[in-house]
């Protein structure tokens, strides 16, 4: 194995950055039905789970800047999935019913994607992975 191979397959900055685009696009394939990206979806369940979220909560829990959650935003309230008030500086999310009606849909690409990592890893490895990551990125 030459030296730079060696390095690219033994750092964690390489084989995190390569899981993360090879589950990206897995991810994508799985929610093109729903018309939405993931993370788009991950604000759509988020906004549901938390009526009137504001941005500030949601860039905690996706760990996102606050241009991106702004992005994801006013992209869902464009299609009409979600709407956004501003009270002076304060902002709350909640989704419309056209948001709603899109989570039967949401939640069958996550089954379709949890299936098709699970048929690759093994159910258990993708369940044992999963929180793995987790807990060393809380610690990062």
């Amino acid at each position: 194995m030459k030296k730079t191979e060696h390095i690219l397959h033994n750092c964690l900055f390489f084989t995190a950055n390569s899981l993360a685009r090879k589950i990206t696009r897995m991810a994508e394939e799985a929610f093109r039905p729903a018309g939405l990206s993931p993370s788009h979806a991950f604000i759509v369940m988020l906004v549901h789970d938390d009526p009137g979220i504001g941005p500030k909560k949601l860039c905690e829990a996706l760990n996102l800047a606050p241009s991106t959650v702004t992005r994801f935003v006013d992209t869902l309230v464009h299609r009409g999935f979600a709407q956004k008030t501003t009270r002076g500086k304060t902002a709350s999310i909640t989704l419309t019913q056209a948001g709603e009606e899109l989570l039967p849909v949401i939640e069958a690409a996550w089954k379709r994607l949890y299936e098709r990592y699970s048929d690759i890893l093994g159910e258990q490895n993708g369940i044992d992975l999963t929180r793995h990551l987790d807990a060393v990125s809380k610690k990062l």
